[in-house]
């Protein structure tokens, strides 16, 4: 009988194209397992900007509350649309993007159990090649979307600025890069420096042929900045949430023990310039 092989951890290079496919793969194949697990936490309706818990309710990094109805939001890596579903409730005109099927069709799923909700537009789109016009959204998020997964995040920031009106805001969480120079591990172990945090070679999952089935990319908080920088982007915040007493949950590698003495979640507040860099 043949035995499935566990992916093989390794660390190097993985094209924009291979990172693409491998993660359209990985999410198809796991977003049943990610519901279940994390469904709770996020909530149907909740806007979760990372393991922390920080809620978009309370911190206000797209602007009041109040300020967002008629406002024509995109959501990038939306996952089941849980935080674009919040966005609605407010009033707001949200689409919610991601790369994976299934993880769409959790969405659909979510919303047939929530009459009421305002509605929430679903497009199944790469991020490096948004499929709308120049200008056509007020704000943009993404709460650990898309960007983690690309190996050219400037293309998808970029795509992003390209389809936000001019001072329109973007707002995305990624872990925190500080992350990659320890293990990915929620206790103890995991409070020991064991890589350089310089290197930048992709994590990358692997099949027994050497195909990759999963890829994630690290940059530096440098890097992070001049990457929003030079897709047109003027950077207003850098949040990063600190673990709330009340958050006891692990996830992955996020826990109370490690997230009380450093950060997991980076947020970046970006505003788009007043055009488009040259040879966007």
């Amino acid at each position: 009988m043949n035995q499935e092989h566990e992916p093989e951890a390794t660390r190097r290079h993985a094209s924009d194209t291979e990172s693409s496919r491998a993660n359209r793969g990985w999410w198809d194949s796991n977003a049943d397992e990610y519901q279940s697990e994390h469904g709770g936490f996020l909530g149907d309706d909740r806007f979760v900007w990372g393991p922390e818990g920080l809620d978009e309710a309370e911190a206000g990094l797209l602007g009041p509350a109040a300020e967002l109805k008629g406002q024509r939001v995109l959501e990038i890596g939306a996952g089941a649309a849980q935080c674009s579903r919040w966005l609605a409730a407010q009033g707001a005109h949200p689409v919610a993007l991601d790369l994976s099927h299934r993880q769409l069709q959790h969405a659909l799923r979510i919303a047939d159990g929530t009459p009421g909700e305002g509605d929430v537009e679903l497009v199944e789109a790469d991020a490096g090649a948004l499929p709308f016009r120049d200008g056509s959204f007020d704000l943009a998020c993404s709460a650990y979307g898309a960007i983690p997964f690309v190996a050219d995040p400037v293309r998808v920031l970029s795509e992003v600025r390209r389809v936000l009106r001019p001072g329109g805001r973007f707002v995305f969480s990624v872990t925190h890069p500080i992350r990659w120079a320890f293990p990915d591990e929620p206790g103890p172990e995991g409070l020991s420096v064991a890589a350089s945090y310089f290197d930048r070679v992709p994590y990358v999952e692997q099949d027994d042929t050497g195909r990759a089935v999963y890829v994630e990319h690290h940059r530096t908080l440098g890097d992070r900045v001049r990457d929003v920088v030079a897709a047109g982007f003027r950077l207003e915040d850098l949040v990063e949430p600190e673990w709330p007493e009340w958050n006891t949950q692990e996830w992955g590698g996020w826990s109370p023990l490690r997230g009380h003495l450093i950060p997991g979640t980076a947020i970046f507040v970006c505003v788009a310039g007043s055009r488009a860099p040259a040879g966007s």
